[in-house]
């Protein structure tokens, strides 16, 4: 049976809008460790600080959840990997045009998420969507095969 607290952060997270910045406090640790592979942040102002600044930039975003993998300590917490696909806009990234990407969260909780890691390719989310940077990635990307 999945954690009740799991079910929060997938429904919080189908729109990374404004009030999910919000609503951080509902699922997050006062101590929470986040990282991905742009940052690292540590405790909840921080983390909120984090987040109020990408969405800023977005003219949409929202997460798809595919699968979840739990493991549990005796219904006291446990840990977690969701598997996600990101569906986002950014002015700056290909025109506004939809963009999307896949990835993956590890979260550790007891009644609240305590740690927060994201796994995703950040060429693929950014970089590549940039002019002249993205041909020259795609380029080396192909040569690598």
């Amino acid at each position: 049976m999945e954690h009740p607290l799991l079910h929060r952060v997938q429904t919080l997270y189908e729109r990374f809008d404004p009030a999910l910045v919000d609503a951080l406090d509902q699922i997050y640790s006062n101590e929470v460790v986040f990282e991905d592979p742009l940052h690292r942040v540590e405790g909840l102002p921080a983390l909120r600080r984090y987040f109020a600044g990408l969405v800023e930039g977005l003219d949409e975003c929202r997460f798809e959840f595919a699968d979840v993998v739990t493991e549990s300590d005796a219904g006291q917490g446990g840990q977690a990997v969701l598997f996600w696909t990101m569906h986002y806009r950014h002015r700056k990234l290909r025109g506004g045009a939809p963009l999307k990407l896949a990835g993956s969260s590890h979260l550790k909780f007891t009644d609240r998420v305590t740690y927060h890691r994201d796994y995703f390719d950040a060429g693929a989310m950014l970089y590549e969507h940039v002019p002249v940077l993205g041909f020259v990635i795609r380029k080396l990307k192909a040569r690598l095969g």
